[in-house]
């Protein structure tokens, strides 16, 4: 009687986990589909010569060696680095100044939070044109250039050629995805209680030292999971890359290029599907490096 009890109840419990699987499985098959096949198939082909038509062959390391060969790979990683350094400080003193002050009772701040909001909804495509336009040979920033500080025709900057692309993918950056970040800290700085600021007060403090006493450190939370979230999707930059400097035919020189366009090159031009599999192996190593030593040291800060 006992043993067909416990049948009966673990023919129960097996029921309730099936149920339970049935519900995860549409998405997990999916998340196996599309993205855990595709990144363990990435790696064993990066170890790999493939051009998607003839057998795989496998070379170990090559493909590796090789990149340390490859000067518009060097161009690609460099550029990369630099867009992040310079895009991940800026946006957030941007966000976290705009928060600041939309945050206060300010006239029309619905109006300015939706403003400082719209770059990052509106279509990346528009806005790239119409960025593209103001900042042409023959645009309106270079005729500011050139009619308000005298600056000679033959020396006004080309914005998207040369040195000057990194700076022109920075600004355009900042632009376009500060407003979303600037939500985020606005969460953040709500979750303030005002209680401290009016304690702050009767104290003496100015307003710099509420800032650093009370607003930074309880923003910190905030502020490192914005420096992990643009961290990583400034090594991911693509789209910005192709549509500000690519040309008609999507091509980059290497003052332009970034490392996932450089992947996309090699996959889907070159057809080296290996070789651009490897290269897409450093990213994920760097990306990966760069956020656990985000995550140290956050613990070791919080810990202090």
């Amino acid at each position: 009687m006992d043993q067909a009890k416990g049948r009966k109840k673990l023919s129960k419990e097996t029921k309730r986990t099936l149920v339970a699987y049935s519900f995860i499985a549409p998405n997990f098959i999916g998340f196996a589909v599309f993205t855990l096949i595709p990144v363990v198939f990435a790696f064993i082909l990066a170890f790999t010569q493939w051009d998607g038509s003839n057998p795989i062959k496998w070379i170990g390391l090559g493909n590796f060696i090789e990149l340390f060969h490859d000067t518009f790979f060097k161009a690609a990683l460099k550029n990369t680095i630099i867009y992040c350094i310079g895009t991940v400080p800026l946006t957030m003193i941007a966000s976290l100044g705009l928060a600041i002050v939309l945050n206060q009772k300010v006239i029309c701040r619905g109006v300015f939070r939706t403003i400082s909001f719209f770059p990052y909804v509106a279509s990346l495509v528009a806005v790239t044109a119409v960025w593209k336009m103001l900042f042409s040979k023959t645009g309106p920033v270079n005729a500011i250039l050139y009619y308000v500080f005298h600056v000679p025709n033959n020396e006004l900057p080309q914005w998207f050629v040369g040195g000057l692309v990194m700076v022109s993918y920075i600004l355009f950056s900042v632009w376009k995805y500060m407003g979303y970040y600037m939500v985020i800290y606005l969460a953040g700085l709500q979750g303030i209680s005002g209680e401290m600021y009016e304690a702050a007060s009767l104290d003496g403090a100015n307003t710099w030292q509420k800032f650093r006493s009370i607003t930074w450190p309880q923003l910190r939370p905030t502020t490192f999971f914005v420096v992990v979230m643009l961290t990583i999707n400034c090594f991911k930059v693509f789209d910005i890359a192709t549509l500000l400097a690519g040309g008609d035919n999507n091509t980059l020189t290497p003052s332009s290029t970034v490392l996932v366009h450089y992947i996309y090159q090699q996959a889907f031009v070159n057809w080296e599907f290996g070789y651009s599999s490897a290269v897409a192996m450093v990213l994920f190593l760097l990306v990966l490096i760069v956020t656990l030593i985000q995550f140290r040291g956050e613990a070791k800060f919080s810990n202090s």
